[in-house]
């Protein structure tokens, strides 16, 4: 396009877009949506001086229509139209999570209108008609590179996915891209999600990510531990109540569908729903609509239910509601089943805690990776973070190494099949000599450092020559015995 040369004096009515300034030319596909055959011919005619490829539609059913096979960096739509009109069709592309900036045309003395559907339905910005030549081609030009952005950004966060980061997610394994791919395909979307796996594995990571990636991202996201209320209070915290409901109901509460409204619910710890609750959740899941303890009336409700469990996926849950709510399902790996993410996930750990605490802590030492690796990780990345945050504290710059982890780490119980038992676990009772107590823990870690005797003497905080030495007092004692 080509509009320095006349910018020198736009009309009055225009005296917001001085504010503009020219751009250099682009060029682009616009959507022009309008049953105004004569204003489409002088919006195509406009963007005719550009490098501009347009369709046109006259009303919003036959815009949907050319979406399928056309792609626009722009749409730029009349409000009033028979059929339907660019409300509805607004509505529409937002519902289905169509970020294509959208210009609206209204005629004069809708500028209420207008400021509406900006403020609403997210439409990019508007132009009252008859339009402005120069305006209208800046705010076309300002629409596209803003596409540009939109995309480069969507890009490089599939770049980043593809690397091993998506979000607050962090893994580059097999598993977790199986998780990444269903998260990309359940999150434009407005369906159910059922997100399950061991607590610590980050559901409420996975919940973020769905909603960010979702129609309604610019929407509350509000979260509720099902587990973490007594039965009395969850009815409540869900649907809210009304002065005197109860006894200490002291005032009017929302509960958290109405906060959530349009925006996404996520229900953790599902499965710890008491089955009535359950069945009256389910009920709210199907009409949309809650009611207030103590209330008289019903309160419509546009919310996106994600849930959330560290049982197996369906246990402890009507199957009814089961099936509501597994329209997509993710099972989180635990960190044992992907210990090859730990030197990634440790990565961005240690980027955001020397943030939170000042420090300059560069790298996990090799001797800590390869234990972090034979670990089991009973806590998963929420155990790997608290135990890195500690060693970060400790070590304050440079690498973290064994002697700054806390002591309970190198615990008989992490030595993974040093007991009699077979869990790991050193047995003791009154009466149990020091010595086989000693023996055992020492020779449980010795096997969980590999037999490297100098990981082993590390990990317990002793010298090489003690360990040494401990080693051939056993050899005695069994040849004595």
């Amino acid at each position: 396009m080509r509009t320095t040369d006349r910018w020198a004096s736009p009309p009055n009515e225009h005296a917001t877009m001085k504010l503009l300034k020219p751009l250099p030319e682009v060029s682009g596909r616009v959507l022009l949506v309008d049953d105004d055959k004569r204003q489409l011919a002088v919006l195509q005619a406009i963007l005719a001086e550009g490098d501009i490829e347009t369709r046109v539609a006259e009303d919003g059913r036959q815009a949907l229509d050319k979406l399928n096979t056309f792609t626009p960096d722009v749409i730029v739509t009349d409000l009033v139209m028979p059929g339907m009109d660019g409300f509805e069709l607004l509505q529409l592309l937002k519902e289905r999570g169509d970020t294509t900036p959208t210009i609206v045309l209204t005629g004069y003395g809708s500028m209420d209108k207008a400021l509406r559907v900006v403020h609403d339905l997210s439409a990019f910005w508007f132009l009252e008609k008859p339009v402005e030549p120069q305006a209208f081609e800046i705010l076309i030009e300002r629409a596209i590179l803003h596409t540009r952005a939109l995309r480069e950004a969507e890009e490089m966060k599939h770049t980043l996915t593809l690397h091993g980061v998506l979000g607050d997610l962090v893994g580059k394994s097999a598993a977790m891209q199986e998780v990444y791919a269903v998260i990309r395909q359940a999150g434009p979307t407005s369906a159910p999600v059922l997100i399950c796996g061991e607590s610590g594995t980050g559901k409420e990571l996975v919940a973020r990510e769905i909603h960010k990636l979702s129609p309604r991202r610019n929407g509350p996201f509000v979260a509720v531990n099902a587990a973490a209320l007594p039965e009395t209070l969850i009815e409540s915290e869900l649907f809210g109540h009304e002065r005197g409901a109860f006894t200490g109901a002291t005032e009017r509460r929302a509960g958290c569908f109405e906060r959530a409204h349009g925006g996404t619910l996520l229900l953790d710890e599902i499965g710890e729903m008491a089955p009535a609750m359950q069945a009256k959740l389910l009920r709210v899941l199907e009409d949309s609509k809650v009611q207030r303890l103590g209330g008289k009336g019903e309160i419509d409700v546009n919310v996106r239910i994600l849930a959330a469990t560290n049982q197996a996926p369906g246990a402890n849950l009507r199957e009814d509601l089961y099936y509501r709510l597994n329209v997509f399902q993710i099972v989180l790996p635990p960190l044992r089943e992907h210990q090859e993410d730990i030197p990634l996930i440790a990565e961005v750990m240690l980027q955001a805690l020397n943030k939170k605490h000042g420090t300059r802590v560069s790298n996990l030492d090799p001797e800590v990776l390869a234990l972090f690796s034979t670990y089991n990780w009973p806590g998963n990345a929420r155990e790997l973070r608290n135990v890195i945050e500690r060693a970060a504290i400790v070590a304050a710059v440079g690498d973290i190494r064994l002697t700054h982890l806390p002591p309970q780490f190198f615990s008989a119980k992490s030595a993974g099949e040093a007991s009699p038992a077979g869990n790991g676990e050193v047995l003791m009772h009154p009466g149990h000599r020091i010595s086989e107590s000693d023996e055992a823990f020492i020779k449980a870690t010795l096997k969980h450092a590999g037999n490297n005797r100098k990981l082993a003497a590390e990990m317990l905080g002793i010298s090489l020559r003690t360990l040494q030495t401990r080693l051939k007092e056993f050899r005695g004692t069994d040849s004595n015995s």
